[in-house]
Parts: structure tokens; sequence; C-alpha cells
């Protein structure tokens, strides 16, 4: 009798979390965020955000999709600002700021997996960027953390900001 009694409660609490789990994944799936408001939320692309309001770029990246992003970091663009010598303000006021931007995006959803050694990828821009896997690189910068999925495509942080 206590093994029914066991293998029922042991069923029941078994119904009870696949409904639970599944109720949990239907939240879930729909509460991804596009691939802006997935930067904005990590804190760590503030300058990016600002270029591609300034950029008006903005629209395109909330939209449908799907688009990788290789995102560079705010430290990114500071090392950028000091080699360049300008202020973030000069940076944000140039007319190329759209391109910059632009060669930073790639159509389609492309994840780390996809990638291959000397892979040659068209941007946005109408420009080419290159692919190393080791270390794993788009044209000279390091790609620091790989695949953050957003409902609309896929960021690679990368640690400088790449320029055409």
């Amino acid at each position: 009798m206590d093994k029914k009694w066991y293998a029922v409660v042991l069923l029941i609490f078994m119904l009870v979390m696949s409904f639970s789990v599944g109720g949990f994944a239907a939240e879930n799936s729909g509460s991804k965020k596009d691939i802006v408001d997935t930067a904005v939320e990590t804190g760590d692309f503030n300058t990016l955000v600002a270029a591609l309001e300034k950029a008006g770029l903005i629209e395109t990246l909330k939209g449908e999709g799907p688009f990788t992003v290789f995102a560079p970091t705010d430290e990114a663009f500071e090392k950028l600002l000091n080699d360049l010598n300008v202020t973030a303000e000069e940076l944000l006021a140039r007319e190329d700021l759209k391109d910059i931007l632009l060669y930073h995006v790639i159509p389609g959803k492309v994840m780390s997996s996809d990638l291959k050694d000397g892979m040659k990828v068209k941007t946005l821009a109408e420009k080419e960027v290159t692919i190393s896997l080791d270390p794993v690189q788009v044209n000279k910068a390091n790609v620091v953390k790989s695949d953050i999925e957003a409902s609309n495509g896929v960021i690679h942080v990368i640690d400088a900001v790449l320029v055409p």
C-alpha cells in the first residue's frame, strides 16, 4: 500500500511540475527583449546606445531583424576616444557615425557556432569584416562574450570599435 501511495504522490508531483514548467516557459518566451533593450539592460553599452540614438538606428535595431551585432563596450569606446583624441560629443557628431555603427551589424542571426576561421561577412554598411577563430576576433577586435540572444537577433560583445 505504501508503494502505491508513494507512486500516486510522485505522479501528482510530476504533473504539477510539468504544468508549472510549461507556464514558466510560456512566460519567458514572450519576454525576451530586442537587441537595443538587451544592450541597455546590461549597462555596458551606454555609449553604443547613445550613438545608435544619435544616428537614428534605434528603430532599425528594434525592428524585426534578425540582426547580429558586434557590440563594443563603453570601455572600447573610451579607448577609441583616446586613440582619436576626441570627446564623446565629437564622436557622436561625426558625419560617418551611422556608417561606423552599421559596420558592426550583419543581417541574419549568426551564432558563434556558425562562424568559420577566415570568414568574410558583409555588414549593413556594405563593407566586409573578417572573422578569426584563434583567438575569436572580428577584424582585430576580440570577442569577449558571444551569443547574447535577443528577440530579433544576437549580440557578440567586442573589446574595440570597428572602424571601416
